[in-house]
């Protein structure tokens, strides 16, 4: 290659760099702004929808049932697993309730079965501990042939006793050395059991001698709650991928349908995910809003006020900077403005009471 050639090479690299920044500066100058919202999406009722959606015909329905097969004929493996100490983890696409429920009620007939229903929004987990005690108190006495008399005090009534000595009883209570009873959780990276003192707890209650676990698992992040010694020695988790690519009817039934019309519920999922996408000024700014309009309901916020707040607590440096973040609520529909009986313009947002804390909690 001649020096012509590469002079010329490099003259078009050069040119193409040049025409590339000129458009970005000249696109940014005049990009338009959107004024698409949120709210001018047309959505059907979700109860409509969920019930369309109980009408979608199931495709490759063979060869789901060859995949299922497959994993039936894993079951003594799995067996063999908990009985040496092992937790189960399922993971993969698709609901995982039908497949573990099978196993649970062909392979571990001979052992109690508890189930945690994970993806439930609340989980009392200490009432779940309760009824695990109670369940290891009655193999003690069996074996023991004695009455509740006969036991320790500090063993009844499970029901006035902390989680700690709930986990203590269990992990040092007497049974035959080959029983055990089996937690079975469906979505531990549920809602209800998403806190890092109850993952703890979780690990704990695993790492009891006659305890068994089987649990499912579908956030991509879910390993996250677990640190090195809750994940191989507690929980120590025997990993399974069984896509089984079923539907999450029974885990879906408790989160509100995105293209539905849900009315409160559907508000703030909307306001929540605006609000997310913004800059976390721009969700304070909100928030301090949001606290006046809660503590005051029938009085909308001040500008001026809302300016003074926000600038004490250096959430905004000018009163430019605070338009720029009211532009941005307004254009979503997420602030309004009305008259107070002084003439002066007071900011309101239109949600009610209950709605507007459940945004606050999920932008936290």
């Amino acid at each position: 290659m001649d020096t012509d050639e590469i002079m010329d090479e490099e003259e078009e690299e050069f040119e193409f760099s040049r025409n590339y920044f000129l458009a970005k500066e000249h696109g940014g100058s005049s990009a338009k702004k959107s004024t698409n919202k949120l709210t001018d999406i047309n959505l059907v009722d979700e109860q409509e929808l969920r019930e369309a959606s109980l009408h979608i015909q199931p495709k490759h329905e063979k060869e789901i049932a060859l995949l299922m097969d497959s994993y039936k004929s894993m079951y003594p493996e799995w067996v063999l697993a908990l009985r040496s100490g092992f937790s189960l983890l399922m993971y993969g696409f698709g609901s995982k309730k039908a497949l573990i429920e099978d196993f649970a009620s062909t392979a571990l007939t001979e052992y109690s079965v508890v189930v945690i229903n994970g993806y439930l929004q609340t989980i009392n987990l200490k009432q779940v501990l309760i009824t695990l005690a109670e369940l290891l108190h009655d193999q003690v006495k069996a074996k023991r042939k004695a009455s509740s008399r006969d036991l320790p005090k500090s063993q009844q009534p499970f029901n006035s006793q902390s989680i700690e000595d709930l986990l203590t009883f269990m992990d040092e209570a007497e049974i035959e050395e080959d029983s055990f009873i089996c937690v079975i959780i469906h979505n531990i990276d549920g809602p209800g059991l998403r806190d890092f003192e109850t993952q703890q707890y979780l690990a704990r209650l695993a790492a009891c001698t006659h305890i068994c676990m089987v649990a499912s698992m579908d956030h991509v992040n879910a390993p996250l709650y677990w640190d090195k010694s809750m994940t191989h020695t507690q929980f120590n988790w025997c990993w399974h991928h069984v896509p089984t690519f079923a539907p999450y009817k029974a885990e879906g039934m408790f989160y509100p349908l995105i293209l539905a019309h849900g009315g409160a519920n559907q508000n703030v999922k909307t306001a929540t995910i605006v609000l997310q996408s913004l800059t976390p000024n721009a969700q304070s700014v909100f928030k301090v809003l949001a606290e006046h309009q809660l503590s005051h309901p029938e009085d909308g916020m001040p500008i001026s006020d809302l300016y003074s707040v926000c600038r004490e607590r250096f959430l905004v440096s000018s009163q430019v900077t605070l338009n720029s973040h009211l532009t941005e609520f307004k254009d979503h529909e997420l602030v309004k403005i009305k008259r107070d009986s002084d003439g002066q313009d007071c900011l309101h947002i239109p949600l009610a009471a209950e709605a507007l804390q459940k945004v606050l909690l999920e932008i936290s």
